[in-house]
């Protein structure tokens, strides 16, 4: 392989010829071989968007020239326009504070920037730090460019994906809402619902999740920037985080504004914490609607077989003709990833000593895995799964007819006492609950084909 040589403040370090980063992007390289998650590429965008709309306001402050900002722009552009997604090669597991990551972004654009700017013949050069990093440090600019991320990621990938499922679950709902089943509490028989119902339940639990993922979300519009190294602003001019966020909220066409405290806001992630926390009990309302979906597809003649779902490949590679739940088991597996990482951020949120908390990739990492998980999982549950499902009449009537907790509906007739002597006996003689009720001699047949009639029992 052929290197050049670069520099920074602790000497010389080959680098590849053919990258762009620098010296300090090459030491993480070598010193950081870590896993093999990377820092999501997302973010790096999320990152270009900050360093060009902080050079436009340096312009606009005069401690930038303008061919330097152009410069800083082109870059920028040109990252976020995923030309150079190959040159952030830094793993999560780094520096804390994410100062390599930073680092990493300042060298690219200013790599590229320089090459802009010999092409037009321009004599200034970029400097990674001086120029690149001017007015910043990477402990107020990375927890900005994560909200950035976080926010662009849930506005654009994971909201659009819950639209889609409410849609599919909202006409399911109604399709289904005639269809009178027996309910199940405890796993055992329960009073009647509609199956159209049952899936209003699954519909209100995506809806009000999607509530508190917006709600929470909102809390991670707040940025950093300006806070600089400590939150004293040190080295920015006056002026200038009210600016940077005012060009961020215009590139992104997001709201964002800037942290009121920035002393929180360097050492406290309790705002991506509860948004993520937010998306965790999406994950579990997942899983119990996975859960329910393969429940009740379950068969197709050995289980309770009320609902049938696509068949979309082969189940066993022993059982011919065998067709498993997959979508909702992918769905079940993301869910119990993202619980998981959500213990991840809530212990890494907890580690700010005193000015700055130093777990910040591994949050973004947890944060950026599960958006991406839970807005795939869902779309494929909702194609491959939720839009095909179909319900068979002649089982949920069956299991309806059959059910013993029919007898509800006597309770306020004969009491519950004696509704109970009913149950029991059609369940220890075999009879039906019509036949039990007669033999008992507490009602006729009359009464009881007055009293017990599912379709009142639903309202």
């Amino acid at each position: 392989m052929e290197y050049r040589i670069e520099h920074d403040s602790m000497g010389e370090i080959k680098v590849p010829a053919n990258s762009k980063w620098g010296a300090q992007t090459q030491r993480s390289t070598e010193n950081f071989r870590i896993g093999s998650d990377r820092m999501p590429i997302t973010f790096i965008h999320a990152y270009a968007i900050l360093k060009k709309s902080v050079a436009k306001v340096c312009v606009d402050l005069g401690t930038l020239s303008e061919a330097k900002a152009e410069a800083i722009t082109f870059a920028a552009d040109e990252i976020i326009a995923g030309k150079y997604d190959d040159q952030f090669p830094l793993v999560i597991y780094q520096t804390g504070s994410g100062t390599q990551t930073n680092m990493n972004v300042n060298e690219v654009i200013a790599h590229i920037g320089n090459e802009y700017l010999a092409e037009k013949g321009v004599e200034a050069r970029l400097h990674p730090n001086d120029d690149v990093n001017k007015s910043q440090s990477s402990n107020d600019s990375f927890p900005t460019a994560m909200h950035i991320a976080t926010s662009l990621a849930v506005e654009h990938n994971l909201l659009p994906a819950l639209a889609q499922i409410k849609a599919t679950l909202q006409a399911k709902s109604e399709e289904f809402m005639h269809l009178i089943k027996i309910g199940r509490t405890h796993l055992q028989d329960a009073t009647p619902l509609t199956l159209g119902q049952e899936v209003s339940g699954w519909l209100y639990m995506v809806e009000a999740s999607e509530k508190m993922i917006r709600e929470a979300a909102q809390h991670m519009r707040e940025l950093a920037i300006g806070g600089t190294a400590v939150g004293t602003g040190l080295n920015a001019p006056e002026g200038f985080d009210e600016k940077v966020v005012a060009e961020i909220s215009k590139q992104t066409g997001l709201d964002f504004i800037p942290s009121p405290n920035k002393f929180h806001a360097l050492t406290s992630h309790d705002q991506i914490t509860t948004t993520h926390g937010a998306m965790k009990a999406l994950a579990a309302d997942l899983m119990k609607i996975a859960n329910d979906v393969r429940w009740l597809a379950s068969g197709p003649r050995s289980g309770f077989g009320e609902i049938s779902i696509p068949e979309n490949e082969p189940g066993s590679s022993i059982m011919p003709g065998k067709v498993n739940p997959t979508q909702c088991e992918a769905v079940t597996m993301v869910a119990v990833q993202v619980m998981g990482n959500d213990v991840t951020i809530g212990f890494a949120a907890s580690q700010g000593n005193f000015e700055l908390n130093v777990f910040k990739p591994v949050i973004l990492h947890n944060f950026m895995q599960s958006v991406e998980l839970l807005s795939d999982a869902i779309r494929s549950f909702n194609e491959h799964c939720l839009v095909g499902i179909t319900a068979n009449e002649d089982k949920l009537e069956h299991f309806l007819n059959n059910s013993l907790m029919l007898v509800t509906a006597l309770n306020p007739h004969i009491g519950y006492e004696n509704a109970a002597k009913i149950a029991k006996l059609a369940h220890t003689e075999g009879l039906t609950l019509k036949e039990a009720a007669i033999q008992s001699g507490l009602l006729t047949e009359e009464q009881f084909n007055e009293w017990v009639v599912p379709s009142k029992m639903i309202k």
